[in-house]
C-alpha cells in the first residue's frame, strides 16, 4: 500500500497504519488518527510522543466523562482508543531507557485498557499467570457467562506490541467467534520489560508451558483444543515453542519468522560465518561504525536497534545484533513441529520479507501458507490494515482444524 502519511519515513507510515488498522475492533477512529498525524513531521520521535499523548489524555477525558454519567459503552470505546493511543506515545523513545514518559504513558495504556476490559460482557479479566519467581501479566477472554469449556487461543505479540494491543490483533475477533482466549506478555515484551527488567529469551518453550499450565486450570479452556497464535516476532517465538510444547494444537504465525540472524547478518560483508563471529567478537570498531552510519541513514534501522537493545538487554548495536542470532528455527527446529501450523504473509512485509516462507518450506508438519497482496490492502507487516480480511482467514483455518 503506498504510504497515505509520512512518504519518505517507512517506520512512520507503518506505525501511523497499524493504528488505521486497529480501527477494525475499537482502537483507533480515523479522523482521530489523521489529525493527530497531520501535526507530527516525519522522523520527530519527541513530536511522535508529544502529539499522541495529549490525543491520548483527550480521548482518555472523553471515556472517563461518559463513565461517571453513566454512558459504559461510550466510556469503553474511548478507553480503548485511549489505550492504543498511548501505546503509540511511548514507542519511538527506547533509546534512552530511563526515559520518565515511557512508563507514564505505558501505564496510562494499561489503566486505560483496564477500565474498558471492565466494561465488556462478559468483562475481560486481568490475569497474573505464575512464572519463574515473578508472574506474567495477562488477559482472559470468555466467550459468555455459560462456564463451558471451548477451544482456547493463546496469544502473544512480538518484538514491540503490547498485551493490550493483542485485543485489537486477534483476541476480539476469535472471542466473535466463540473461543477462549488467554493474551499474555512474556519476557522481553512491555508487560515485564517496563516494570521487572525481564528481556526476551529464545527457548520460548519455557515460556508458553507455564501460560498453558495456567490455562488448563480455567474452566472454560479445553485443553485438547489449545491453538499458539504469535504476532510480528512471535510469528517465530510462537513456532519455537510449539516445536517443544506439545499440548499445542495448532499454532499461528502471523507472520512467519524463520530466522532473525538474517536480518542483523545480511548486511555484514562477506559470509554468514564471518558476519556471526564479527558480531559477537569482543572489539570491531569499524561493525560498530557501520551499525552507527545504519542507525543515521535509515529511520527504520534506527528505531529497530535502540527498541532492540532495550527489549535485548544489549548494551551496544552489536550486542543487539548477536542477541538476535539466538532467535531461530534453524537447526532442526522447525521440522520438530507437529501441529497443523498456519504461516501468514504479506506481500510487502517491510519488517520480515521472504521470512515466512522460509519457514513454510522447513516445516513438515500439516502445514498452511496464507498469503496476502496488495490488491486486498493486506500486503503490509501483519496485514495491518486489513484486519477483519486477515482474521476472518485466520480463524476460518483454525475453525475447520479444531472441527478435523
Amino acid at each position: 500500500m503506498e504510504p497515505l502519511f509520512f512518504p519518505g519515513n517507512p517506520q512512520f507510515w507503518y506505525e501511523t497504519l497499524r493504528s488505521l488498522g486497529h480501527i477494525a475492533y475499537g482502537g483507533a477512529d480515523f479522523g482521530e488518527v489523521v489529525t493527530t498525524v497531520r501535526r507530527i513531521s516525519a522522523g520527530d520521535y519527541d513530536g511522535w510522543h508529544d502529539e499522541w499523548l495529549a490525543t491520548a489524555d483527550r480521548v482518555a477525558a472523553e471515556g472517563a466523562t461518559a463513565l461517571a454519567g453513566g454512558h459504559r459503552v461510550s466510556a469503553r470505546d474511548a478507553f480503548l482508543r485511549a489505550s492504543n493511543y498511548y501505546r503509540n506515545a511511548e514507542f519511538f523513545l527506547h533509546g534512552d531507557p530511563e526515559d520518565p514518559r515511557i512508563r507514564h504513558a505505558y501505564d496510562a495504556s494499561v489503566s486505560c485498557f483496564r477500565q474498558a476490559a471492565a466494561l465488556f460482557t462478559p468483562a475481560v479479566e486481568p490475569v497474573a499467570i505464575p512464572y519463574e519467581d515473578t508472574v506474567l501479566p495477562g488477559y482472559l477472554y470468555r466467550a459468555d457467562d455459560s462456564g463451558t469449556a471451548r477451544p482456547t487461543v493463546v496469544m502473544h505479540n512480538g518484538f514491540d506490541g503490547t498485551v493490550e494491543e493483542m485485543h485489537f490483533f486477534g483476541a476480539a475477533a476469535a472471542v466473535e467467534r466463540g473461543y477462549t482466549v488467554l493474551a499474555f506478555d512474556g519476557p522481553g515484551q512491555p508487560g515485564t520489560r517496563h516494570h521487572q527488567g525481564l528481556t526476551f529469551r529464545p527457548d520460548w518453550e519455557n515460556v508458553v508451558g507455564p501460560v498453558i499450565d495456567h490455562a488448563v486450570t480455567i474452566p472454560e479452556v479445553d485443553p485438547a483444543r489449545i491453538a499458539l497464535l504469535g504476532a510480528s516476532m512471535g510469528g517465530l517465538l510462537a513456532p519455537r515453542a510449539a516445536a517443544f510444547e506439545h499440548r499445542v494444537a495448532a499454532v499461528i504465525a502471523l507472520d512467519g519468522v524463520y530466522d532473525l540472524g538474517v536480518i542483523t547478518t545480511s548486511p555484514i560483508p562477506g559470509d554468514r560465518a564471518e558476519a556471526e563471529r564479527r558480531l559477537r567478537a569482543a572489539h570491531d570498531p569499524d561493525l560498530d561504525a557501520m551499525l552507527e552510519a545504519a542507525m543515521a541513514g535509515n529511520p527504520m534501522v534506527r528505531w529497530a536497534i535502540e527498541h532492540g537493545m532495550y527489549v535485548m538487554g544489549a548494551d551496544t548495536p552489536r550486542a543487539f545484533g548477536a542477541a538476535y542470532l539466538d532467535h531461530h528455527l534453524r537447526e532442526g527446529i522447525a521440522e520438530k513441529i507437529t501441529c497443523p501450523t498456519l504461516v501468514c504473509a504479506g506481500a510487502d512485509d517491510g519488517f520480515f520479507k521472504g521470512q515466512p516462507e522460509l519457514l513454510y518450506e522447513h516445516l513438515t508438519c500439516p502445514k498452511t501458507l496464507l498469503e496476502f497482496g496488495a490488491d486486498q490492502g493486506a500486503d503490509a507487516h501483519c496485514q495491518s490494515g486489513a484486519q477483519r480480511l486477515a482474521f476472518a482467514r485466520v480463524y476460518d483455518w483454525l475453525d475447520d482444524v479444531f472441527a478435523a
